[in-house]
Parts: structure tokens; sequence; C-alpha cells
């Protein structure tokens, strides 16, 4: 078995767990923030922090990426002063890229809120501004230990980040909670303490460990040097399909916003509190729950990177095919439930989570199902990557989008359907997105795709499970006297159980994949 066979999951694990951590800190603070802003201070938020996403991407979104996957090609030939020479190479990009995006943040905030008919946001905005060039530089180092395959820093760095940003977002909102504009712009302000922390411990990590790099840098004995200007021409190449796809999903989440206030005005139903409300549900509930199932695939994503760029340098395509049946097997045993148990408990979630502002549930009783897809793009996304095929997730993006803009016109303008709309327009993109890549894929790598394993075993044991929680969910309200939040965590946990047990009387656990983790 090859090295980087066999790293690939544990590197996955500390992603993923990193990763959740971090998802459930948002899950922890988000109802402490609604409940200082409320849905209507949640679209002030959301409003900022998609502009901030945007700038970001355009920054450094294709950084830790292309870092990878390049570190981990010459690591693959013991090329070891090239590897730290993209590394000195993509620092200097993130600087000025970051910079450049953080003054256009900075003055452009105004301009941006009006635009987006959200006025209020313009403070948001520029308080999140300097966490861009925080960001890139912190994508370098976490990009340059992904291509060593060392994924630790990277987990460290995100669960410091996270613990910052969750603290500070709150108490900050805390402290401006009578002004709903300073008490979003504060709260958006932790996401840059909490950047902050987590570049200052992926630095002290680097030179931790840089006895070890620079002597390897020492004992490279290849003969090839890489001109630095030729590194930076390959990094940028390499990464802006990467910065190009991203941004197709930042301006359509932009796009949404926009659509929404002026496609639910038509309805002639709403005032203007009622209009920021429903995008608050969207952007603070419906969002943020539906991408938390997806941060496993998203570590599985960046885990991928290295793991199959050095497997093609090896031209290991069995190792490869293996590679792809095990990250799509593992990311659908996690989304499809999670899907499934997010649209049978939407009701109960919300009202746990956000006791008094438990609006929301038809969002995600609708919208569930594309925590699948999203799953499906995410994994499919590294995967093409790291074959080199950087261009088709940026392409599967757009014709995503393209489907996506006519759909919100029509459907949110629809008394019946209103802010629905969104969610449908959602479902049906990435749909189109996962299909594209997972397609290419599939007829690129030539690998014959484990549908049972990876779709119709992981279906048929949620379906038994989204049973078993709608089951338990009203037994138990009977025996706690209607106590939510009781009944809530008890069915939830008789779900898990359920699910794990239909799983392996299924035979959908593979031991491969149990082994792969250390149990024996």
């Amino acid at each position: 078995m090859s090295q980087v066979k066999s790293n690939f999951v544990k590197q996955a694990a500390f992603l993923t767990g990193a990763n959740l951590f971090v998802r459930l800190l948002g899950f922890l603070y988000r109802p402490f923030l609604t409940e200082f802003i409320g849905d209507e201070g949640n679209a002030l938020y959301s409003v900022g922090y998609s502009f901030y996403v945007l700038l970001l991407v355009i920054s450094s979104a294709g950084l830790p990426s292309a870092i990878s996957k390049m570190v981990s090609e010459r690591m693959a030939r013991g090329q070891y002063y090239n590897a730290h020479q993209i590394f000195k190479s993509a620092l200097r990009v993130s600087i000025v890229s970051g910079l450049t995006c953080s003054l256009i943040l900075w003055f452009l905030a105004e301009a941006m809120a009006y635009f987006w008919n959200q006025p209020g946001s313009a403070l948001a905005i520029q308080a999140l501004a300097p966490t861009v060039t925080i960001v890139a530089i912190m994508s370098v180092f976490r990009g340059y230990f992904q291509g060593m395959y060392n994924s630790v820093p990277t987990a460290l760095s995100q669960i410091v980040e996270g613990i910052f940003n969750a603290f500070f977002t709150v108490w900050m909102a805390f402290i401006f909670r009578e002004q709903l504009e300073y008490a979003a712009a504060g709260g958006a302000a932790g996401t840059g303490i909490g950047a902050t922390a987590g570049l200052l411990v992926a630095t002290i990590i680097y030179m931790v460990m840089w006895p070890q790099i620079n002597g390897r840098i020492k004992e490279d004995n290849t003969k090839r040097r890489e001109n630095p200007v030729h590194l930076t021409r390959e990094l940028l190449l390499t990464a802006l399909p990467i910065i190009m796809g991203s941004a197709v999903f930042s301006i359509t989440a932009l796009i949404d916003i926009r659509m929404i206030t002026d496609r639910l005005y038509v309805t002639e139903l709403f005032d203007e509190n009622q209009i920021g409300a429903l995008l608050g549900q969207f952007t603070g509930k419906f969002i943020v729950l539906t991408t938390l199932p997806v941060a496993i695939s998203s570590a599985l994503s960046q885990a991928l990177v290295p793991s199959i760029a050095g497997n093609r340098v090896a031209e290991d395509k069995q190792a490869i095919r293996e590679t792809i049946n095990r990250a799509l097997r593992i990311s659908m045993l996690i989304s499809i439930p999670a899907a499934m148990g997010m649209g049978v408990m939407a009701e109960p979630i919300l009202s746990l989570l956000f006791p008094n502002h438990p609006e929301g549930a038809q969002l995600l009783q609708v919208g569930s199902v594309s925590i699948i897809f999203m799953a499906l793009a995410a994994v499919a996304t590294g995967m093409l990557q790291g074959l080199g095929k950087v261009t088709i997730p940026c392409i599967a993006a757009f014709v995503g989008m393209v489907a996506k803009v006519p759909l919100n016109y029509h459907l949110i303008s629809n008394p019946e359907i209103n802010i629905i709309g969104v969610v449908i327009s959602t479902i049906v993109c990435y749909i189109i997105v996962a299909s594209i890549n997972v397609g290419y894929l599939k007829w690129h790598a030539r690998v014959v795709i484990d549908w049972l394993g990876v779709f119709v075993k992981p279906l048929i044991a949620s379906l038994v499970m989204g049973l078993a929680c709608y089951v338990s969910y009203n037994a138990f309200m009977e025996l706690s006297l209607h106590h939510n939040a009781v009944s809530t965590m008890a069915s939830i946990g008789v779900g898990v159980l359920v699910y794990f047990m239909a799983l392996l009387l299924l035979g959908g656990v593979y031991k491969d994949d149990i082994g792969q983790f250390g149990v024996k």
C-alpha cells in the first residue's frame, strides 16, 4: 500500500474532526447571536459576510488546493527545496491579493450595501475587511502543511480559530445589541479575531517545524531548482480556475440575496421588515444548518487534493479509483442521513436551537435534500483538482448558476411559493453541479462507482432512521410532557443508533474503511 493511499483517510479524519468541531461551535453560537440580533440582524450580518466571502475567494480561495497539489507533487519526487519555494511564492501572492481585496471591501462597503438593498450592512462589511488579508496568509500555511501530508497543523489552526470566532462574535454582538447595525458589525468583527488567532497558531507550528523542513531542504539532492517566477505563474494558473469556480458560488449567494429582496417585494405579501426576516431565515438558518454535514465533504475535498495528486505522479491508477469510491462512500454515509434527519426533524431542531426565533422550518423540510448534492459536488471537486482537471468544477458551477437565476426570478415572485423558491433553485443548482463533476470524474478516471455502497445502502438505512426519528420524537413528547429539547435530543440519539444498526445489517460499513482509521 502506498504512503499516499495509507495517509488519505487519516488526513481526512483530522480535517473532518476539526471541521465538525468548528461547525458545532457555529451551532452553539448562532442561537445566541440570533437572540441578540434576530432574523433581521442575521440578514445584515449575512449580507456583510457574503461580500467578505466573495473578496476572500478572489484573494485566496484557490491557494490551499493549488499549494497542496504542487507541494505534494514535489514531495513525491523528493524535491523539498522546490516545495518550500512554492510556499514562499504563495506567501508573496497572498499578501498582495489579500491587501488589495481588503482595501476594496473597506472603501466600497457602502456602495455594496446600498446596491443589495441592505444599507445597514455597510458596517459589517467594513468590519470584515481586514480579515481577508489575514485569512489569505493563513491559507498559504494550511495548503503547505496539507501538501506535506500533515493535516494536524491545519486542524489545530481551525479549532483555535473557531473557538475565538465563536466567543468574540457573540460577545461583541451582545455589547452592541441595542443598535442592530453595530451588533451585526460586532459579530462580523469576531470573525477577524478568530482568523488572527488561527494564523498565529499556524505560524507557531511552522516555526516549530522549521528545523525539520530546513533539514529536508539541505538534504535535497535533486538537481532541478525551479525559478520562483515560474512557480508563481504555475501557482496562479492552478489556482485561477479554482478561484473562478468558488467565485461563481459566492456571486450566486449575492444574487440570491438581491433576488430575494426584489422578488418577494413583487408578491405584495411582505413589508420591508418581513422580507428582512425571511432573508435572515434563509441565510442564518437554512444555509448554516445545511452546510454543517457538508463540512465533512469539504474536509474530504481538502485531503483528496494532495492524495490524488501524489497518486497521479506515481501513476497509481488503481489507488486513485479506490480513493474515489472510498471518499464518495464516506461522504454519503454522513450526508444522506443528515439530509433525512434534518428534513424530518426541521421544526424540533429550529425550536431547540432558536427558541425565541424558531421560524423557517419549511425551508429545511424542502431543502434538506440539497445537502446530498452539495456534498457530492464538494468531494468530486477535490478529486478533479487533484487530477489536474481544475476547470471542470468551474464550468459546472457556472452552469448551475445559469440554471438557478431564472428559477429564482419566477419562483420567488410566486405568492404561493415565495421564499421556498430560492431553496428549490438551490437544489436544482447543486444537482447540476454534482452531476457534471461526478460524471466527468467517472469518465476521466475510468472508475466504476460502487452505487450500492455509495448511495443505495445509506439511503435505505436513512429511510429507516427517519421513520425512527419521527415515531420516537412523538413518543418522547408524550412522555416528557411536550418538552421539545429533551424529545429532540433523545429522538436524534435513537435515530443515530437505528441508522448504524441498519447499516450493519445491510453491510454498508466496509471493513477496509474502518481499518483505515486504525480500528481493527
